[in-house]
């Protein structure tokens, strides 16, 4: 039997479609998602890549298109109508086919070992062997590849996947959260910083908006405090261009304490208000 030619989806549907995959493992008590849930899931900030902020209404008319190539299902029952994904029989696909994918749908381009942590809630891989095995059978299809191995970025040690579900994707040489504009940045409470060399001393900074400790080595890492008076509370962004593992932690939204860290010396972090 052969497997349906599908449309190129949205941003919005595959995101809808990640978020089903992803609470249908992570809260089964609650999937399907009743229409509230799924918009909270598109609109969460963590976890994703790129962050959106849809309506209900937006939200709804990606179901409407996903019906069509039967990838939601709608489900009665009480007083809230819900929805499920319908991926595995849709595109005909094993279970870890579809971790994969969602992971990429809801995180954007990631290396294979990226993949294989951020998707463990969905499908313990073995190893990252495993991964790359699934990746290749996905690039590989008769009916069409669904995901596309990228060039290797400037500085990184591993390729990044991703899906191509939307088509062909953008290639960015530098991950969005790092790139940023000066005019942007002098408008930040907390500027862009970036090291690339580990022996180079830290940054100079505004001594009246940011305290700076640089700790050289790896794990290279970067903590500070916003010591400006009555500064409003900031969301801060931070994205590694060695494409590993970065983390960004409040300590304390009300001293506005962070700390930025990262596997390699080479990164960056910014200010995104």
């Amino acid at each position: 039997m052969t497997v349906p030619r599908l449309p190129v989806l949205s941003l919005l549907e595959t995101r809808v479609l990640g978020v089903l995959c992803e609470k249908q493992h992570t809260v089964p008590d609650t999937y399907p998602l009743s229409l509230n849930a799924l918009v909270s899931g598109c609109n969460q900030k963590t976890s994703r890549h790129p962050l959106i902020e849809v309506s209900e209404a937006e939200v709804l008319s990606a179901i409407d298109s996903l019906k069509g190539p039967a990838l939601v299902i709608e489900t009665s029952g009480g007083r809230v109508t819900r929805y499920a994904h319908n991926m595995e029989r849709g595109l005909r696909l094993p279970a870890q086919s579809i971790a994969l994918l969602t992971t990429l749908m809801l995180r954007g381009p990631q290396t294979a070992g990226e993949l294989r942590s951020n998707s463990e809630r969905l499908h313990r891989f073995a190893d990252i062997s495993a991964v790359e095995g699934f990746l290749q059978e996905l690039a590989e299809r008769p009916e069409g590849a669904m995901v596309v191995e990228l060039p290797r970025q400037p500085g990184a040690r591993e390729n990044r996947w991703a899906h191509l579900l939307s088509g062909a994707p953008a290639i960015e040489e530098i991950p969005a959260a790092a790139s940023s504009t000066p005019a942007a940045d002098a408008a930040c409470i907390i500027c862009q910083w970036a090291k690339g060399d580990p022996a180079s001393e830290a940054p100079t900074v505004p001594p009246r908006v940011f305290e700076a400790g640089w700790k050289r080595g790896v794990p290279a890492s970067l903590s500070g405090v916003v010591a400006t008076a009555g500064a409003p509370v900031v969301r801060a962004s931070a994205s590694c261009r060695c494409d590993h593992a970065a983390k960004l932690a409040w300590s304390s939204e009300t001293t506005r304490n962070f700390m930025f860290a990262c596997d390699s010396p080479q990164y960056s972090a910014h200010c995104a208000q």
